[in-house]
């Protein structure tokens, strides 16, 4: 949520940066709930000196032995009207905070302005995709001799479920494990494993609510009929980032560096239809995070020391990659600044959608990895690893692994392989043996 004061200290500058990124703030509904806020809240004030007033008269007045019983009338009425006065302004500040709350982050100054995809800003590439020349298979296909099993995962718990096995679970574990140790061992994080559910004012904290509500899982606690409505988590940066809410933090201790891996869950609200094939869109899917707090002078500098992490991972397990910087028009919801990190995956029809940042109430940053899609007509195509502040001091990045490779002008129609990641001489079950050590052994193998 924006702080109010920005919008009643320079609203049409706020107004101008939102309009970059395709949002009109609505001046005039603000400007209707301030002057019915004032007024009550002056009235309320009214109210409450008339009553301390009028209580200092019915004191004299039994110590004077007088009759007090008009002004205690007079103290009843002022009670009546300003609990009614309280009601009001509470009903209006309820109003104004949810007006807020629907509101996009401000875009910082560096981000580029533009309308869509179209006008995102490369930074720099990394690594050569590989060509073949025969023809290849999809995740899928080449996902369920090793494992991938997208039947046994329906019939458990309907569509966009996944059951893995064998070497794929392995694999799966495996590097989880590797992003883990390469955040807590090299980058300084402190690895931490949170709740799966959460309570509701937790998901305000961080954004989730009241705008993404379609999109969480809800759950009851059973024998609780009044139970406080709860949630399973769509990222560990939820928790993560609410375990400093309510605190206030000493310079020294800053940043807070953290790091997660869990299962996240999402429901797809209004996908019906849509990346039915394969894990590209799924309701479960496992991420790891990372979340700084950090002083707000120092969130774009930590930004990109972020963005470096990132990149080290893809760098270690020889993915080729592009960063990007998302323009005002293409940036999410709640993010400030967003970098993509572009990775290739073979054989696939979608690009991935990114989801920046979503709003949070602490300084945070997070990693993770969404396999949602947007329908593009391409041949192949990208997944991300986004790179946002949800605020001004907040920093924040995703990580996801399953994506597609576009078609290089040296073969401009060539298909792709999907590839899974081995030691270049053992299989993959031997990574989840070797997942401790530094990955320089490791390379693609390209399984068709």
């Amino acid at each position: 949520m924006l702080d109010i004061q920005s919008l009643r200290n320079d609203l049409d500058a706020v107004a101008a940066r939102l309009a970059s990124r395709g949002y009109t703030l609505d001046t005039e509904a603000f400007g209707q709930l301030e002057v019915e806020r004032k007024n009550l809240q002056t009235r309320m004030q009214e109210l409450q000196a008339k009553r301390n007033s009028a209580s200092k008269q019915i004191g004299l007045a039994k110590r004077n032995g007088e009759d007090a019983s008009a002004i205690l009338a007079e103290v009843a009425t002022l009670g009546d009207e300003l609990k009614a006065t309280e009601e009001a302004f509470a009903a209006v500040q309820q109003r104004l905070d949810l007006w807020l709350m629907s509101i996009p982050n401000l875009p910082h100054e560096s981000v580029p302005v533009g309308k869509d995809e179209n006008d995102n800003v490369e930074v720099r590439r990394v690594g050569v995709p590989r060509a073949f020349d025969f023809e290849v298979k999809d995740h899928v296909d080449v996902g369920a001799p090793l494992g991938l099993d997208f039947e046994t995962g329906a019939r458990l718990s309907g569509a966009r479920f996944t059951v893995l096995r064998g070497d794929m679970a392995r694999l799966h574990r495996a590097l989880a494990q590797f992003m883990l140790n390469t955040h807590t061992g090299e980058h300084g994080y402190t690895e931490h494993y949170t709740p799966y559910i959460v309570n509701s004012d937790v998901l305000y904290g961080t954004g989730q609510l009241p705008k993404f509500a379609e999109d969480m899982f809800r759950v009851e606690r059973g024998g609780e009929a009044a139970a406080q409505a709860q949630y399973l988590i769509s990222t560990s940066e939820i928790t993560l980032t609410n375990t400093v809410r309510d605190s206030i933090l000493k310079a020294d201790e800053l940043p807070i560096k953290m790091t997660a891996h869990s299962p996240c869950f999402r429901s797809e609200a209004g996908s019906y239809g849509r990346d039915t094939r394969g894990m590209i869109r799924q309701h479960q899917f496992d991420k790891v995070e990372m979340v700084r707090i950090e002083n707000p002078a120092n969130s774009y500098a930590a930004l990109e020391e972020m963005v470096g992490h990132a990149e080290n991972i893809l760098k270690a397990l020889e993915l080729p990659y592009r960063v990007i910087t998302l323009c005002t028009g293409d940036m999410g919801f709640s993010a400030a600044k967003t970098y993509d990190l572009e990775v290739w995956l073979l054989k696939h029809r979608t690009r991935t959608a990114r989801f920046p940042a979503a709003p949070t109430a602490k300084p945070s940053g997070h990693a993770a990895c969404w396999p949602a899609s947007r329908t593009k007509t391409a041949r192949t195509s990208w997944c991300t690893l986004s790179m946002a502040p949800a605020r001004p001091w907040a920093v924040r990045w995703w990580l996801c692994w399953k994506t597609t490779r576009t078609p290089t002008a040296a073969s401009p129609s060539r298909p792709c392989c999907v590839p899974t990641w081995a030691a270049r001489t053992r299989s993959a079950a031997k990574l989840a043996e070797r997942q401790t050590k530094k990955p320089e052994h490791m390379a693609p193998v390209f399984l068709c």
